[in-house]
């Protein structure tokens, strides 16, 4: 399964469809006349990347995580970044995350980490690799794989540890080896777990155990097997705190888009959300309130806001407004005011100097994602994938 991957006519339809209804372009910076946008930092991408490698052993294969949009930076331009730095393997969540980027012309190893059974003709017919959790899903692949004949396809066997998510039980391991002694219709490219914990001090013992199965039933299944697979269990923290469990590979998720398990070290923002001002008013208290529900008050000495073209529809949670965060323009930060639209916010701007036009930076290096996170009491992950496609991605160098 090298070389080109050729379509299976007649079954990509609804995926082709589902792929072509969404904006995928990504250009170089430069277009000032752009609104809003989601600039991609190369040189912050390959400064992370060289972070992390740096952390590993020559010898260790690195794959990166490009689910889910690349965490919302941009599949196909991100793993066109990291299949150029050197990656040895890119993951997906879904068949046609995996389509995209070989129709894209991506050429590296791509695990698809839920696989499930609907797709495996596309799977096949685009090289790419499914995680494999459980019996069910295992024997459906080898039936699809067995009418048409073909032999040592590559698989990759998920351990459950601990995270008790998806993934091959501790019990169900003999059931697995004794399959898998009767087919040669998948060779075991490798064999992974996922640390539910490794980025907690608190939960340290948990993934220590985590590590201790993990290397207990991988040995049974290579034993069984009479040849080795590639082990991998850790994520992006588990690189930075426990790099003694390193194996054959590791999985670096967010940890390249700029978000670090340890306070002390300070990764590069690979992303920064950024908008241009649509319409400044100078408010006097008479002219009454501001926004949806008339939640935002004008000063007794008045206010001045900016109306910006991005809303909850863009990621900017309703939770932010009234207060609740602000915003970088001109050297200043600048709360919101009102209620958050739809597709507009405003900020009270208020003494700051400022013309319609003017960038405002939503995240980047200032708020960080990590700050609007921390405000809405989630995850950066969740920041990231909530910019939805309609906002442009811009490359900058």
């Amino acid at each position: 399964m090298t070389g080109n991957f050729p379509a299976v006519s007649g079954l990509l339809c609804p995926l082709k469809k589902e792929m072509m209804t969404e904006e995928k372009d990504m250009k170089c910076a430069g277009n000032e006349d752009d609104f809003s946008r989601l600039e991609i930092n190369i040189s912050n991408c390959r400064y992370n990347y060289k972070y992390f490698r740096g952390l590993l052993k020559p010898s260790t294969k690195l794959l990166i995580l490009v689910k889910a949009n690349a965490y919302g930076h941009g599949a196909v331009e991100f793993a066109s970044m990291m299949e150029s730095l050197g990656a040895d393997y890119l993951a997906v969540a879904y068949p046609v995350e995996g389509i995209e980027l070989r129709e894209a012309g991506i050429k590296v190893p791509v695990l698809v980490l839920t696989a499930g059974t609907d797709f495996f003709d596309e799977i096949i017919g685009y090289g790419l690799e499914p995680g494999i959790p459980n019996m069910y899903t295992l024997k459906a692949l080898c039936r699809v794989l067995d009418s048409k004949g073909i032999r040592n396809f590559p698989v990759h066997l998920k351990l459950d540890t601990g995270m008790h998510r998806l993934g091959f039980m501790t019990s169900e391991i003999d059931e697995l080896l004794e399959f898998l002694a009767t087919t040669d219709a998948v060779r075991v490219k490798s064999v992974y777990s996922h640390l539910a914990a490794s980025e907690d001090p608190l939960y340290d013992d948990f993934t220590e155990s985590q590590v201790s199965m993990f290397l207990s039933n991988a040995g049974r299944i290579s034993s069984a097997l009479g040849y080795r697979p590639m082990y991998h269990i850790l994520n992006s923290a588990g690189i930075e705190r426990f790099p003694q469990y390193q194996f054959d590979m590791v999985r670096l998720g967010i940890g390249i888009y700029g978000i670090s398990a340890l306070p002390s070290v300070k990764l590069s923002p690979v992303a920064s959300f950024k908008c241009k001002i649509l319409q400044i008013k100078h408010l006097k208290p008479e002219d009454g309130t501001i926004g949806y529900g008339c939640c935002g008050h004008i000063a007794p000495a008045g206010t001045v806001i900016a109306t910006i073209p991005v809303g909850y529809a863009d990621g900017i949670d309703r939770h932010l407004g009234n207060g609740h965060c602000s915003f970088m323009l001109n050297g200043h930060r600048v709360p919101t005011i009102g209620n958050i639209c739809m597709d507009m916010c405003m900020l009270d701007i208020t003494g700051v100097k400022a013309e319609t036009g003017d960038t405002v930076t939503i995240f980047g290096s200032d708020p960080t994602a990590s700050e609007l996170a921390s405000i809405l009491g989630t995850i950066p992950y969740e920041i990231f994938t909530s910019i939805p496609r309609r906002i442009e991605r811009i490359i900058v160098r």
